[in-house]
């Protein structure tokens, strides 16, 4: 879409069955580890979004041939670990935060030398995180000088596994590592200090290498070849985050979103909405590809505050945008801590909310690692999202429950993980146009 702003305002309740649209993560790791097997891989559906093709766009550069039969299918011809070419040019990760991390460990061990570079929204991002560790094992990367992007990886490096005890909770900082372990001496483990999303561990797995994993540690050997498999990526629960939140506070709301993936490193929201009294039904389990997925029904319910566990808060660190107006509109109070990971994402969600949600009337004290929203009535307001797509999409639905129109600007990143998401909530219900 050519526009550059949104305006939401009250719209219906809502209603019926949503398919929401691949996994980001799981389409970024299906190209990725495909790319690097051995035989052909058939991708189902593969996320259509700017940062997941820009992933796809870079292992063609890469010498991988991979084929698109129709929209959100990929036939992708493995190359092997040891097949990938030198690139002509600069690798442009667009917005892909999973796709410069974990490329970052995988260029790292390849004989030719490489650069990673990004929009002006990623090129703010810390990456010392991935290059520190891998030095350690023996990678030579340059960065800017305060650590952000472009990347420069120096090839023909012979890495050394290590045994990591990451400081950060990150999913990213463990499948970086991970990848370059694939071509490390001897082994490489990842220990964290607390369990992120499994995802790349999962389907290292089904794409046969031996891995050892639990919640918060990760093990494998280097040397190992990948076997080509077929997955169907699952919704995306980051992206059904949005309509959860939606229909447990627009009255009279029932929607089913069908097969969300429910990795269980991923669905603290779940948990949350759960504790502020949310009406949430899981049908129909199932395992595609190792990855756990099922329909949600949702009903619409009275939330009330809460005070959000520490625990579930790194299984929940992209759905914080979409909480933080779930409090805003609940009974009460809602505390949250331990988030500081929110402030060197896209934005620094937590101060863009914070920012945000005053902007709309509402209360809310900012800390150094989240935030006490006071809940009560929205009203109309112009809202920066920072270009921060999550940002977008959570003040949209805001702008359902206010008494004014709320005027989101800067939505383009949107298209980045979530294309369509104004055509799908129109149909559902949401009242939205373009600005």
């Amino acid at each position: 879409m050519t526009s550059q702003s949104w305006i939401a305002h009250t719209g219906s309740a809502l209603q019926g069955a949503l398919a929401i649209p691949g996994d980001k993560s799981v389409s970024h790791r299906s190209v990725m580890f495909a790319a690097l097997a051995d035989g052909t891989s058939r991708i189902e559906g593969f996320l259509e979004g700017e940062d997941t093709r820009a992933t796809a766009a870079i292992f063609s550069q890469l010498g991988v041939r991979i084929e698109t039969p129709s929209p959100s299918t990929r036939i992708v011809r493995g190359v092997g670990v040891d097949g990938l070419k030198a690139p002509s040019a600069a690798l442009d990760c667009g917005n892909a935060g999973t796709g410069m991390r974990l490329l970052a460990g995988l260029l790292a061990a390849q004989p030719f030398d490489s650069t990673l570079i990004g929009d002006a929204s990623l090129s703010k991002r810390p990456m010392r995180r991935v290059t520190g560790p891998l030095a350690q094992m023996g990678a030579k990367i340059d960065t800017c000088d305060d650590g952000t992007p472009p990347l420069r990886i120096h090839g023909g490096q012979a890495l050394t596994g290590i045994d990591f005890t990451s400081p950060v909770a990150s999913a990213q900082v463990k499948s970086c590592l991970l990848l370059a372990g694939l071509y490390a001496q001897g082994e490489t483990t990842v220990r964290e200090p607390h369990p992120t999303r499994d995802y790349t561990e999962r389907m290292l797995s089904a794409f046969g290498v031996e891995i050892d994993f639990s919640p918060g540690y990760a093990k494998l050997r280097g040397g190992q070849r990948l076997r080509a498999t077929d997955i169907a990526v699952p919704a995306d629960f980051s992206s059904a985050a949005f309509f959860i939140v939606a229909a447990s506070l627009i009255p009279g709301s029932d929607v089913t979103l069908k097969a969300v993936g429910l990795n269980p490193r991923r669905t603290g929201l779940l948990e949350a909405l759960r504790l502020m009294g949310a009406d949430i039904e899981v049908l129909n389990p199932a395992e595609h590809g190792g990855e756990p997925v099922a329909d949600l029904r949702v009903r619409h319910a009275v939330l009330k505050g809460a005070r959000i566990p520490e625990s579930v808060v790194p299984d929940m660190i992209d759905e914080f945008p979409a909480l933080f107006v779930a409090a805003a509109a609940a009974q009460g109070q809602t505390i949250v801590s331990g988030a500081a990971e929110l402030r060197v994402k896209e934005s620094d969600r937590l101060a863009a909310m914070a920012t945000g949600l005053r902007s709309l009337g509402v209360q809310v004290d900012e800390t150094p690692d989240g935030a006490t929203i006071h809940g009560g009535p929205i009203g109309g307001g112009i809202i920066e999202s920072h270009g921060d797509h999550r940002i977008a999409m959570a003040f949209c639905i805001a702008g359902q429950l206010s008494t004014g129109e709320v005027v989101v600007l800067d939505i383009a990143n949107v298209a980045t993980s979530f294309p369509g998401f104004d055509t799908l909530a129109r149909g559902a219900g949401f009242g939205l146009r373009e600005g």
